[in-house]
């Protein structure tokens, strides 16, 4: 069993839940990994910004924090599918930066509306992206509790790559299964080191972890 080492001392973030949630769709999901994905994607829906908010299928399928819950995207393609059918999201294919992508909606009066306004052909509106995680809680959400050592490396690590790199190896990291702070700085180290080709920005967590299966992948 794994063990829950407690809120943390910081302050951090609260969010609300419908009381349905609890007292009517809790009690009738009979299947764990759709459970996980739900609270996760309430979760997602509330951090979102715009006139519209939903959480796209690209983004479920690569998240780290679900992905330590769920075993594969795979996984979590079959749980939000059940939540769909059971009614607790709506979903839509629509284009996104130019890719084609499901989106996911709370089956709420405003998530329906938003559907029929899809369904009728109007664009979906640019939502404002939510603010990137810091490395500390990527770390504590991904690998565990902060030592005062591995937190002087954060600081550095913060300083010396980008934001968008550091969640990169995160995610990679999560992917492989290879939850440490060393694998990831060497992912980092050899980004650094060699370049990120478009290839790697562009690679999926399962090709990932296909990569790492068959041995090209680094090993730390």
């Amino acid at each position: 069993m794994k063990i829950f080492s407690g809120f943390p001392d910081r302050k951090t973030r609260t969010i609300r839940l419908p009381e349905p949630v609890i007292t009517e769709l809790v009690p009738i999901v009979d299947d764990l990994d759709e459970l996980k994905v739900t609270l996760h994607v309430l979760y997602r829906l509330q951090q979102g910004q715009g006139p519209v908010r939903y959480v796209s299928q690209r983004d479920l399928l690569a998240d780290p924090v679900l992905l330590r819950g769920v075993d594969s995207p795979a996984a979590i393609r079959r749980a939000i599918d059940r939540a769909v059918e059971r009614g607790t999201f709506l979903q839509a294919e629509v284009d996104l930066n130019g890719h084609p992508d499901v989106i996911y909606l709370a089956n709420s009066p405003h998530g329906r509306a938003a559907l029929e306004a899809l369904r009728r052909g109007e664009p979906l509106p640019t939502a404002s992206p939510e603010p990137r995680p810091n490395i500390f809680d990527l770390y504590e959400q991904n690998i565990g509790p902060l030592t005062p050592l591995i937190a002087e490396e954060l600081k550095e690590a913060e300083k010396a790559y980008p934001a968008g790199w550091i969640e990169d190896a995160f995610r990679e990291a999560v992917a492989l299964n290879r939850r440490s702070w060393k694998y990831i700085r060497a992912i980092l180290e050899r980004w650094h080191a060699e370049g990120r080709t478009d290839e790697e920005r562009r690679r999926s967590p399962e090709e990932d972890r296909r990569r790492y299966i068959e041995g090209e992948h680094v090993r730390h």
